[in-house]
């Protein structure tokens, strides 16, 4: 579900324009698509109850669970001026998203507006331009909290995942031949 979630959210994001750096959505898409095959990989192991299958799908579900758990503390754990620091990084090192931001919030540098820069937004033909840092700072920590408690909450059903994968795996398969060993 988590992973027709994500393909479905970069789609719409190129479909209505929100986003145009191929890079990132076709980063986002993969990550889809890996959580879907690994879901479909849990789910031909419990059907057909193969021990393999399900041994892998455990070990790649905890290895998610260890990322995802790290990334949502991190995201949890940044204060003001980490986040400063960090969208400052992030707007010097990419050229599409700071066009994308511009566009979208009608902003024109980041911490200060220069005249002699160019900029892809209409506030740039007025000349009457707010730098971007603020209005990009007053929703960050929303945001990173949003995104760190959702990553939480996945993350611990992650583990319960993987815990019923061991639990289901260690169990005898009833059309087995019952004098077989497991």
């Amino acid at each position: 579900l988590v992973s027709l979630l994500l393909i479905g959210i970069a789609a719409w994001g190129i479909g209505f324009g929100l986003i145009s750096s191929f890079r990132v959505v076709g980063v986002v898409i993969a990550v889809g698509i890996f959580l879907f095959l690994i879901a479909l990989v849990g789910l031909i192991g419990a059907v057909k109850h193969h021990q393999v299958l399900l041994f892998f799908y455990m070990i790649i579900l905890l290895l998610v669970f260890i990322v995802q758990f790290s990334v949502s503390c991190a995201c949890l754990a940044l204060n003001k001026e980490q986040q400063s620091q960090l969208l400052e990084v992030g707007w010097n090192n990419t050229n599409s998203a700071r066009t994308d931001i511009e566009r979208n919030l009608n902003c024109c540098g980041f911490r200060v507006f220069d005249l002699n820069e160019t900029c892809s937004s209409d506030c740039f033909r007025t000349r009457q331009c707010q730098p971007c840092a603020p209005i990009i700072e007053e929703y960050s920590g929303m945001v990173l909290r949003f995104v760190g408690g959702i990553g939480l909450f996945f993350s611990f059903t992650e583990i319960l995942g993987v815990w019923l994968t061991y639990r289901y795996r260690n169990q005898k398969d009833p059309r087995a031949n019952p004098s077989a060993f497991l």
